[in-house]
């Protein structure tokens, strides 16, 4: 044995996915009076001006990384993200229904943005709890777990020993991490617009390994 043993760096355990979970860029401001055009029952705007440019951020910092797929939501505002990178890279995006933003019922729409704004009761009552079910018409917190753990171990699964950037939302990751991890369900709220946010995933255990990475915006 050799006289000098090093720390350890960490690698992904054999036949585990590398998942780096990109939120999408800024995406157009709400309009009180007027709601954002809906797909299932989401709000689905496209991205801002500077939504585009942070997709462009994203495109130049993982364009080397050794990307091997690349998913997005049902939403277009995570296919805008995603489409800088996908077109360097020749990689055709898949669609993961399951990670769609949280279903906000009666505040989908961009209503959410004004009553958070407000700081209006059942707003308050959502985040004390770490329970999105109180926004009126909501998915329940469960709910959403659910989903987007089954989502998250279905990529996984389809791809062992690679890199994968997944382009979802602020609630996901929050859910995400909140899995990963153990933590309240609210604690990893707050991702911001284009960052990355990294799971190692190997069977149904999951190692988080960062979180809401904005080197490359700053």
């Amino acid at each position: 044995m050799s006289d000098e043993v090093r720390q350890n760096r960490f690698a992904p355990p054999p036949g585990a996915a590398d998942l780096l979970l990109i939120r999408h860029g800024e995406s157009m401001p709400a309009i009180r009076g007027e709601s954002f055009p809906l797909k299932d029952g989401h709000g689905d705007p496209a991205l801002h001006a500077d939504g585009e440019a942070q997709a462009q951020a994203v495109c130049a910092r993982l364009q080397g990384e050794g990307i091997a797929a690349i998913y997005v939501t049902t939403l277009q505002r995570t296919r805008q993200t995603a489409a800088p990178l996908a077109g360097m890279l020749g990689i055709a995006p898949k669609v993961e229904a399951d990670l769609r933003e949280v279903h906000l019922g009666e505040w989908d729409g961009g209503l959410y943005r004004f009553r958070a704004a407000e700081r209006h009761p059942a707003f308050e009552r959502a985040k004390a709890m770490h329970e999105w079910g109180e926004i009126p018409g909501a998915e329940t917190t469960a709910a959403l777990h659910w989903r987007v753990r089954a989502a998250l171990l279905r990529i996984a699964a389809a791809h062992p020993d690679e890199r994968v950037a997944v382009f979802v939302h602020g609630g996901v990751i929050g859910a995400a991490m909140s899995i990963a991890t153990g933590a309240r369900p609210f604690a990893f709220n707050g991702a911001a617009n284009g960052s990355i946010s990294q799971l190692v995933i190997r069977g149904e255990v999951m190692i988080a390994r960062r979180f809401n990475d904005t080197a490359h915006l700053d």
